[in-house]
C-alpha cells in the first residue's frame, strides 16, 4: 500500500509540477492550461500511453485533469464498440457522469455549509 501512495504522489505531484511550469514560464491563461491537460489526456489515452500510467500511479493519474482527459477518451471508445457511431456523442458523457454529479452536490453541500458573504 505504501508502494502505491508513493508512486500517486510522484506521479500527480508531476503532473502538478509541469502546470505549475507552465503558469511560470509560458503566457498561456490557467483556463488555455487546464483544457490543455484534459485534450492531453484525451490524445495520450487515444496512442495507448495513458491507460498503463493510470494503471501505474492510480489516483495520482486518474485524479488530475488529465485523468479526466482519459476518462472521457474511454468512455467514448467503449460507447464505440458497444452502440457504433452515437456513441461517440454519449460515450463520454455517460463515463463521467458520476463524478461530474458528485462534484455538483459536493459544491452544493459547501454553499449550503459556507453561504457567501458580501465582500464590502
Amino acid at each position: 500500500m505504501l508502494t502505491d501512495i508513493i508512486k500517486a504522489f510522484l506521479v500527480g505531484g508531476a503532473l502538478c509540477a509541469v502546470g505549475q511550469l507552465l503558469i511560470d514560464y509560458t503566457r498561456l491563461t490557467p483556463a488555455r492550461i487546464l483544457s490543455g491537460f484534459v485534450v492531453a489526456g484525451v490524445i495520450l489515452s487515444a496512442v495507448g500511453l495513458y491507460g498503463p500510467l493510470a494503471d501505474f500511479a492510480g489516483a495520482g493519474a486518474a485524479v488530475p485533469l488529465t485523468g479526466f482527459g482519459h476518462l472521457l477518451a474511454e468512455g467514448v471508445r467503449k460507447a464505440v464498440a458497444e452502440d457504433g457511431l452515437i456513441g461517440i456523442f454519449t460515450g463520454g458523457l455517460t463515463a463521467a457522469s458520476g463524478g461530474i454529479a458528485a462534484a455538483l452536490i459536493a459544491g452544493l453541500g459547501a454553499a449550503a455549509v459556507f453561504p457567501q458573504k458580501d465582500k464590502t
